[in-house]
């Protein structure tokens, strides 16, 4: 982003602070007005010839472009799996800690896998009916990606924000 005298055009098409066209005006006198209204000179694109530049208050075009900058980099992210572990044989007050953190990732944007530990065949169909317990709490915050998966030694599923 070029402002003030970094840029080196001889002649700008200004805009205002309220977005009135003020009409194509040497580089001198924008700098002057922007002096004058105690704002900055943004060149909004140098591929055109005169370059468009605005007149804006002092830091706002700093400001809006670390924001879109941000703005920019959280979407280009994929949310992050975040994984919670539970026992076969939980409490019920551990049960509710675990679902209120569930339920707080989904509601941040995380995607969370929950994972219940298992020794045998048995407590794979504990650990299914668990995990069928814990996604019907949570079907408000998010809802499942994939089937609850049994293997061996962990029952498993995914579930994404909603």
């Amino acid at each position: 982003m070029l402002m003030n005298e970094k840029i080196k055009a001889s002649e700008v098409e200004l805009t205002g602070l309220n977005g009135e066209q003020l009409g194509v005006v040497s580089r001198a006198e924008a700098l002057a007005l922007a002096k004058q209204y105690k704002a900055d000179l943004v060149c909004l694109s140098i591929m055109s010839s005169p370059p468009p530049c605005r007149l804006m208050g002092r830091g706002t075009a700093k400001q809006e472009a670390s924001q879109a900058k941000r703005q920019e980099k959280a979407q280009g992210q994929p949310a992050k799996v975040k994984e919670l572990r539970l026992g076969i044989d939980i409490e019920q007050h551990d049960y509710d800690t675990k679902q209120r953190q569930a339920a707080k990732l989904l509601e941040s944007g995380h995607a969370v896998q929950l994972v219940v530990r298992v020794q045998g065949g048995k407590q794979g169909a504990a650990g299914k009916t668990l995990l069928e317990r814990l996604l019907s709490d949570l079907k408000e915050q998010g809802k499942p990606q994939t089937g609850i998966q049994v293997s061996g030694k962990q029952v498993m599923v995914q579930v994404n924000p909603s």
